[in-house]
């Protein structure tokens, strides 16, 4: 039985985040929409109640039924949840004479075991409209702004707390102290929820499960199939049949690289060259949501027939992780409650008729990192920067070709190996090159050239929601550039992109 923490999510921006300092603390957390919220017992160690974008004055805000909770194990409210407890107990919540968002300090710190450790004039990060105007009777303030009275509160002779600020961010810097506090300190949660500890329970976990059946999965090269490869295969060994298909969209030499790591490394791997299928039901088409739907819909097609080759098979195994399935639950019912296609499987239909194993589907993508590291996964496999399920497919603006895929791979080859080679490869979320619709004139050798144009792309992210440019030295730049036009045919102008998430996307199409 794992100890865990219930959050309960009310729509915030930052619930993941919440849950994901709580991971940080090697504690196990679950996120529930506010009103799917689970009954208690003996694992769950406390509650979280998160912020959200609506108003607790609004008659259309949520209304969970804290009545079961609280007073009975530890609950904690952070922004919308501290002010939904005051409301509901007596207090006043009124809209702030001057809108509380950005940096603060505390000017007030009470001896509060919640506030052990925090500094008096540490820094808190607000995001809110309204303020607690009034504490019920039996609350009492534990922290203050020099806006903001009750910053923070606690009901008397009980381990029911409030926060009007935001600890799960980065510029709250006492935040992750303040969350040990409660999850350490009054939750009492030992701390057990490890790399190691997942292994093993997820093993026998599958072994229980699967037993002698047979499972089939789809590996896209990328980290997420590979770890949850792992460990289906440490679960049942050869009875995971594998399949690795070439769409012909991959990066230079990567089909055959990867498969023979995967290999060399005792996975039961088949591997498919489909790239001519992918090529010529391609062809001529330019819209981007188009090529998309394309490449998925091949990819289904070759996969299905694969599948049909491994007799017996009762399961499919997926890549999926804990962003996926949050947010096929959404809290708020908004865009994010259509489950999301996984890239490494692109959207299996229902006709292929397999139950589904999803052994990665409690972890973060940091997570994932850390359980490959502890089944020894390669660091070649584990360190590999995210790719796009379509591959090169949307980093070729317009029609994709068989020669546009080549000039690609041997521009992105140089990028990629350049990166390494400057040990900026690990200090880049992201990186890849786009292959431009246009031409420019060029100079060369004396003679005038009409040739294509190409855009190098790396950021920096933590989660791919929001990303920002690298900076990049300019003699690297200047290196990689000269090594592009004179080494790639085709190529006379390379460009650097510069733009951020938002406004634009870290892929083009």
């Amino acid at each position: 039985m794992k100890e865990t923490i219930l959050i309960l999510d009310f729509g915030s921006q930052y619930t993941q985040l919440i849950a994901r300092r709580l991971r940080e603390l090697n504690v196990y957390c679950e996120i529930h929409p506010w009103d799917k919220a689970p009954d208690l017992d003996d694992a769950v160690k406390g509650v979280i109640l998160s912020g959200s974008p609506f108003s607790v004055r609004d008659e259309k805000s949520p209304k969970p039924q804290v009545e079961k909770y609280k007073g009975k194990i530890p609950l904690l409210g952070v922004c919308f949840g501290a002010q939904y407890l005051a409301q509901n107990f007596g207090g006043e919540v009124l809209p702030s004479e001057i809108r509380e968002y950005g940096r603060a300090n505390l000017n007030f710190v009470s001896e509060d075991s919640l506030m052990k450790g925090v500094a008096s004039n540490s820094q808190v990060w607000m995001s809110h409209g309204d303020t607690i105007a009034k504490l019920p009777a039996n609350f009492e303030k534990i922290c203050s702004t020099h806006d903001v009275e009750f910053a923070g509160f606690k009901i008397k002779d009980e381990a029911t707390y409030g926060i009007q600020f935001h600890p799960e961010v980065y510029h709250s810097l006492d935040g992750q102290k303040l969350l040990e506090n409660f999850i350490v300190g009054i939750c009492k949660c030992s701390q057990d929820w490890t790399p190691d500890a997942f292994v093993e329970s997820t093993v026998k976990a599958l072994k229980e499960k699967l037993g002698n059946d047979k499972v089939i999965m789809g590996l896209s090269g990328g980290v997420d199939s590979s770890v949850a490869a792992f460990l289906l295969n440490k679960a049942i060994g050869t009875n995971l049949h594998c399949i690795f298909v070439d769409n012909g969209l991959l990066r230079k030499d990567e089909y055959a690289t990867v498969l023979e790591s995967y290999k060399g490394l005792g996975l039961n791997v088949k591997g498919v060259d489909a790239a001519d299928r992918f090529y010529e039901a391609l062809v001529g088409e330019s819209d981007p949501e188009k090529k998309r739907k394309i490449i998925g819909g091949m990819f289904i097609e070759v996969f299905d027939e694969e599948s049909h080759k491994v007799e017996g098979a009762k399961w499919l195994g997926q890549g999926t992780i804990y962003p996926d399935v949050i947010e096929s639950v959404s809290a708020t019912g908004g865009p994010s409650a259509t489950i999301k296609s996984h890239h490494n499987v692109g959207g299996l239909p229902d006709f292929m008729k397999l139950k589904v194993v999803e052994p990665l589907r409690l972890l973060f993508k940091d997570e994932v990192r850390r359980v490959g590291r502890s089944l020894e996964i390669p660091e070649i496999i584990i360190g590999r920067h995210p790719f796009p399920g379509p591959g090169l497919g949307i980093r070729i603006l317009g029609d994709i070709t068989k020669e546009k895929v080549r000039i690609l791979q041997e521009v992105d080859h140089i990028f990629i190996s350049g990166l390494k080679k400057w040990d900026l490869y690990d200090k880049v979320w992201q990186a890849g090159v786009i292959l431009l619709p246009v031409q420019s004139v060029g100079v060369m050798g004396d003679e005038r050239t009409y040739e294509k144009a190409v855009a190098l792309r790396a950021v920096e992210s933590t989660d791919g929601m929001t990303a920002d440019w690298v900076h990049l030295p300019y003699d690297f730049l200047a290196e990689i550039s000269n090594k592009i036009i004179n080494g790639v045919k085709g190529i006379n102008r390379v460009t650097y992109d510069i733009s951020s998430k938002p406004p634009a996307t870290i892929e083009w199409e």
